[in-house]
């Protein structure tokens, strides 16, 4: 097996425990939240039922019921009785939330109830969030040879260009490629799917979420009677995950042209090639004990990775 397609191998095992980890997290949260927003419900219930049943309100009975109904709407509990028969917290909906908490985009619409929840919720954080960042960097370090490398040398050899034109070629174009594939066209299809968001409003949940600020003022999968929401959130959370890949690539690419062009040199920053062997270096080495490969010829490497002054041969 050649040291290239064992990277890739060990590189899609990473994945595959990574994808687990989320699963295992979602199960987890299901199963401490979901009896707790079960009994916040039922007490709802009960206190709109005594409520109603007054024949005269005092001031005093209603900023009690209101106090009440908004401490669970900020847990995501809704009284109304078209939210009645929905959970925040069946698998997809966990699942939605683990992805959202590790990516640390955290819309807010949904926070945990109980003490486990939360205190699980710090554990899976402090876990997640580096393991997340371990999963990009890894996948986009493997993309960049594909994606980034290649191209440029590609411009160099055939169109004949310089290396400072055919980067920022390069770059234009991977920029205006995420711009469609992560912003344009995604927008277009959450205006579609939620119905009330204006094309606007789903450029900017795009952008908003894809920049892992996360506001919460637009979360989609959440209007009452939506057909396969289940499904709808599992798209929408690998969609997060595919979108701050393509973030990744398009700094990364960003960082490239600016060690080209003398930027990071001019205000004192460390190069891209320095930054990949840091991170290089927390990634491999997990392997290092399972592999007697040759490290000078390991694609991991940085040293071995083609780079803008050695693209023109």
């Amino acid at each position: 097996m050649s040291s290239g397609y064992r990277s890739w191998v060990l590189l899609l095992v990473f994945v595959l425990f990574y994808f687990t980890f989320l699963l295992l997290g979602a199960l987890v949260f299901s199963a401490i939240e979901r009896p707790e927003e079960a009994r916040l419900k039922s007490e709802l219930r009960l206190l709109k039922a005594q409520f109603l049943n007054q024949s005269c309100v005092n001031a005093t009975s209603l900023e009690n019921f209101l106090d009440k109904v908004l401490t669970a709407n900020k847990y995501g509990v809704s009284i109304l009785q078209n939210s009645s028969a929905t959970t925040n917290w069946d698998f997809a909906s966990s699942l939605f939330f683990a992805s959202t908490l590790v990516t640390t985009v955290g819309y807010g619409h949904t926070t945990p109830l109980s003490d486990g929840g939360k205190a699980f919720s710090i554990v899976f954080a402090l876990l997640g969030v580096p393991f997340t960042m371990l999963v990009l960097t890894a996948s986009v370090q493997r993309l960049m040879h594909l994606l980034t490398y290649r191209p440029v040398g590609a411009c160099q050899r055939r169109a004949g260009l310089e290396q400072k034109t055919a980067a920022l070629l390069h770059f234009a174009v991977m920029l205006l490629l995420v711009v469609v594939c992560f912003f344009a066209v995604p927008a277009a299809i959450f205006t579609t799917i939620e119905g009330n968001w204006t094309y606007l409003d789903s450029f900017y949940f795009c952008f908003i979420s894809l920049c892992t600020i996360g506001l919460g003022d637009y979360v989609p999968g959440e209007q009452p009677g939506q057909r396969l929401q289940s499904l709808y959130k599992i798209l929408v959370m690998v969609y997060l995950f595919l979108g701050l890949m393509g973030m990744f690539l398009v700094l990364r690419s960003f960082h490239k042209l600016a060690d080209l062009h003398g930027l990071t040199a001019f205000f004192h920053l460390p190069h891209c090639e320095e930054e990949e062997e840091d991170e290089e270096s927390i990634i491999t080495s997990s392997q290092e004990s399972h592999s007697s490969v040759d490290k000078s010829r390991s694609p991991l490497d940085p040293g071995s990775q083609v780079s803008y002054s050695s693209i023109n041969r």
